[in-house]
């Protein structure tokens, strides 16, 4: 099979490093800045194991490729609300032997949230979910580094809405070729996926006031997180619990700084940092808003996290650049409100 990587930034692109190196055919898709340098320089991808140069097939979209291959696995990586441009874009690809990649190719959503899936599946014919436990940054245009050992990442991959087919086992076995990344294959795929969004409140947390280092930043988060699972127990999600995936990762994933640096933020952090002018958190805290509207429960700390980190994103302000404390306050003021 041939992976095409869209959105070759942080998570593809050590996606796609990694099957590179396991001896997989990979297409790394990317624009602007990131495609031209990929096409110039390859990927430069850092990792504890060490830092290599690959260079694969770029493409700035399908037009680049011509006609699809049979064999071809689209892996959707962009972030969420650039999601909707992606699948119109690749969908109607032309694939060997007739037909569209919507109507015939697997696409695997290794995306943060859950609603890509739901917007795939309007179009695609075989979408699959993928709850992605890589902590990767995106250094500057054609460098990627990954911090976590042993393992890169942890891809928990089944077909959406539930189950598992041959398709995504064979997909499976190549991630985990190298032996750097573990793709258990399960039928509950949004389980998982929803658990992940569960830990991902926290990312507009850091992205408005700094990493998560003290005790306000933390139990923010904890009020987040506790309403967010009030949402979905309200709707009737079920998700894994913190216990079933701390037992998943043990100690085959941990962060390792391995340059020097100090540990930087997730991806809505790194989005203000370069500045990107959106972020994905109406698809993380917007997600339990949207949940707690349909089903009568109140939402006031995710409500006020997504206003701060999508103003901040409209007023081009770096990560971190409102204190703890005012992002608190503005949280307890909501909830004060008849």
């Amino acid at each position: 099979m041939r992976y095409l990587i869209i959105g070759a930034g942080a998570v593809g692109g050590a996606i796609g490093a990694r099957l590179a190196e396991a001896g997989q055919d990979v297409v790394l898709v990317a624009r602007g800045r990131q495609y031209e340098a990929l096409r110039e320089r390859g990927l430069r991808f850092e990792a504890p194991d060490g830092a290599r140069v690959h260079r694969p097939p770029v493409a700035d979209g399908p037009d680049a490729l011509g006609t699809l291959r049979a064999d071809d696995v689209l892996v959707l990586c962009v972030k969420t609300q650039d999601s909707t441009a992606a699948l119109a874009a690749w969908g109607a690809a032309p694939v060997e032997g007739g037909g569209t990649a919507a109507a015939r190719l697997p696409l695997v959503c290794a995306q943060n949230g859950v609603e890509s899936e739901r917007l795939a599946l309007r179009t695609f014919q075989r979408v699959y979910a993928m709850c992605v436990w890589l902590p990767a940054t995106f250094v500057e245009p054609g460098v990627v580094s990954a911090g976590g050992t042993p393992l890169t990442g942890i891809l928990h991959l089944g077909r959406y809405p539930a189950g598992s087919d041959g398709t995504a086992r064979a997909i499976g076995v190549d991630l985990e070729r190298g032996g750097r990344l573990a793709a258990p294959v399960v039928d509950d795929v949004m389980r998982w996926k929803y658990a992940k969004l569960l830990s991902n409140l926290a990312n507009a947390v850091e992205a408005v006031s700094g990493v998560l280092t003290g005790e306000e930043s933390i139990a923010l988060f904890r009020r987040a997180r506790a309403e967010g699972e009030a949402v979905l127990d309200a709707a009737g999600i079920a998700y894994t619990s913190q216990e079933e995936e701390k037992k998943t990762r043990a100690d085959r994933i941990r962060f390792e700084p391995f340059d020097g640096s100090p540990r930087g933020g997730g991806s809505t952090w790194q989005s203000l940092d370069r500045g990107a002018g959106s972020v994905e958190v109406d698809y993380l805290n917007g997600e339990i808003g949207l949940l707690g509207r349909l089903h009568g429960v109140p939402t006031p700390v995710n409500d006020v996290l997504q206003e701060h980190a999508n103003d901040a994103a409209r007023h081009g302000r770096p990560p971190g650049a409102t204190p703890i404390a005012e992002l608190v306050a503005a949280v307890d003021a909501r909830i004060r409100m008849p």
